[in-house]
């Protein structure tokens, strides 16, 4: 127990240097990166995303369903999912319809992520463990 907290407390340490070490290099990003870029794979991209939110959700449901406590953290992956897809949906726009398509998408994104979180925390509030 004493070591799983140690071990604990050194993660928490790792991501909040991992924090600030990232000030500093989103700063480089900002100043070099170029504006515009011509990317390949851009369909597949796109594609894998919307495949990992549909994995997300469906593993959460039927975790969900069965009482395993596991659907926290697929439901908490999957709001992290939907929340990313509409933040590249939005930058990525071109102003005009399409950025208006992109957040109509992001609302929807919004819902789904909003019930996961909702999910993920109260599944956790459960008075009893659930059935393995």
């Amino acid at each position: 127990m004493k070591r799983t907290r140690r071990l604990k407390r050194w993660a928490l340490i790792l991501l909040g240097s991992s924090s600030v070490l990232l000030v500093p290099w989103m700063v480089v990003l900002a100043l070099t990166l170029p504006t515009k870029t011509e990317v390949h794979n851009w369909s597949l991209a796109w594609i894998g995303l919307d495949v990992l939110m549909a994995a997300g959700c469906a593993a959460t449901a039927v975790l969900g369903l069965r009482g395993d406590a596991r659907a926290r953290l697929t439901a908490s992956a999957t709001a992290s999912v939907a929340i990313l897809d509409a933040w590249f949906d939005i930058t990525t726009s071109a102003v005009g319809v399409e950025l208006l398509e992109a957040l109509g998408s992001a609302v929807a994104e919004a819902g789904l992520a909003a019930a996961c979180v909702f999910l993920a925390l109260s599944k956790g509030r459960q008075s009893e463990p659930a059935p393995r």
